[in-house]
């Protein structure tokens, strides 16, 4: 094990050459540059990553792409054309991971597949990720993230008593790349060991079944399909939104300790803790519109933060129903000094720390890349003379 320095970033030296679109490779490429990693983003020229066109919210860019993008650089280069392949090979030379999640067989078709990446190179990392795998009946069909939460049974659990939703949040998409960052590291991880590389297969079909190992269990051996149930719980009592005079809170009792809690030293009724429906979570589940009547009427009492107070001080699970105007002045954030300033073609614009928190060393957050801004530093490096780039970019192979 090496003695490294404190505040190294941890992916330091590490290259990842990315050929992605849209959420689920991206959130993953954008962790890794997170952590350290220089990630080059290779995209198709004049349009690129056709996330940057779903908006122009964000000072005329895009809001998913400045989420996801920032800290990476970008090279556009036609790899429908023989020159532009034949550049791109002499980027992955140089990488340590690959990360791909265009369309099934795109990058075979192009003779840029893991078996043909990795025939000198075994200590490449690659990987490929899809919709619905490489296999099975499924395997060619288009995967944006909706059509994969229906097809897993996501929206069968999501939405009220009247209506499948989807989550307000791409989850498949999410879910895949987070299992596809932690594909990365490991792999990263064993090379340092083995010295070998790997081929790993993700795809947003597996990552969103992962996700629903408690409700596809019930099912399984309980026959039983999970409701839904809008911000209540299938198991739980009492767990759901309750009215105050000015709103609402949502309450979630975990335990028969958490009920006691809540109707003796917040409701001041101890007479409820025993009650023959309430005394245990078995029996609040089967009396749940009788406790969730009781629960309303004892919190319409009180105003929002005054009941917040009396819940946290009893050591109730509570929150606060916040939207999104809530979140970005939420003082949780702002006093734990969460909030910076990151770099785009249009002007700074705000940004929030990444989640996992180093205390050696703050992660890197580095710009929202231009389209192509980044093609003529990057072939420069690859050996490339001036004259031989415009003489690509004449000829339409790179942007």
């Amino acid at each position: 094990m090496s003695n490294q320095l404190p505040g190294l970033l941890p992916l330091d030296g590490i290259t990842v050459v990315s050929f992605e679109q849209a959420v689920a490779a991206p959130i993953a490429t954008r962790h890794l540059a997170d952590l350290g990693a220089r990630v080059i983003k290779v995209e198709r020229i004049g349009e690129g990553d056709f996330a940057r066109n779903y908006d122009s919210a964000v000072h005329g860019i895009a809001s998913h792409f400045v989420w996801l993008n920032r800290g990476k650089e970008s090279v556009t280069v036609d790899l429908k054309a023989a020159e532009g392949v034949s550049v791109i090979r002499k980027l992955v030379g140089r990488a340590d991971v690959v990360v791909q999640n265009l369309a099934p067989g795109a990058m075979d078709r192009l003779g840029l597949g893991a078996e043909v990446l990795r025939r000198d190179r075994p200590e490449l990392i690659v990987v490929n990720m899809t919709g619905y795998g490489t296999d099975g009946p499924l395997k060619d069909r288009k995967a944006y993230d909706m059509l994969v939460q229906a097809e897993t049974g996501l929206c069968s659990i999501t939405g009220t008593p009247e209506t499948a939703t989807k989550t307000g949040v791409p989850a498949s998409d999410i879910a895949a790349g987070m299992y596809a960052l932690t594909a990365v590291q490991a792999a990263l991880f064993r090379r340092e060991r083995t010295g070998v590389g790997a081929v790993v297969n993700v795809s947003m079909f597996d990552a969103t079944i992962e996700w629903l190992g408690h409700p596809m269990y019930l099912q399984m051996y309980q026959d039983t399909q999970v409701q839904r149930m809008g911000l209540s719980h299938a198991s739980i009592s009492p767990y759901d939104a309750y009215p105050t005079i000015d709103g609402r809170i949502l309450i979630g009792v975990q335990n028969d300790r958490g009920w006691r809690a809540l109707v003796t030293d917040v409701f001041d009724r101890p007479d409820l803790a025993e009650h023959p429906k309430f005394a245990t979570n078995i029996l609040r589940v089967r009396h749940r519109a009788e406790t969730d009547a009781v629960v309303a009427e004892h919190t319409r009492r009180f105003d929002t933060g005054e009941l917040d107070k009396r819940l946290a001080a009893a050591g109730v699970p509570a929150a606060r129903l916040n939207d999104m105007r809530d979140l970005i002045d939420h003082p949780q954030l702002s006093e734990r000094d969460r909030w910076r300033r990151i770099d785009t073609e249009s002007g700074q614009v705000r940004a929030v720390l990444p989640p996992m928190t180093f205390t050696d060393v703050e992660l890197p957050m580095g710009p929202v890349p231009a389209l192509g801004q980044h093609t003529d530093a990057v072939l420069a490096e690859l050996g490339l003379t001036d004259a031989a780039i415009a003489g690509l970019r004449t000829g339409g192979t790179v942007g």
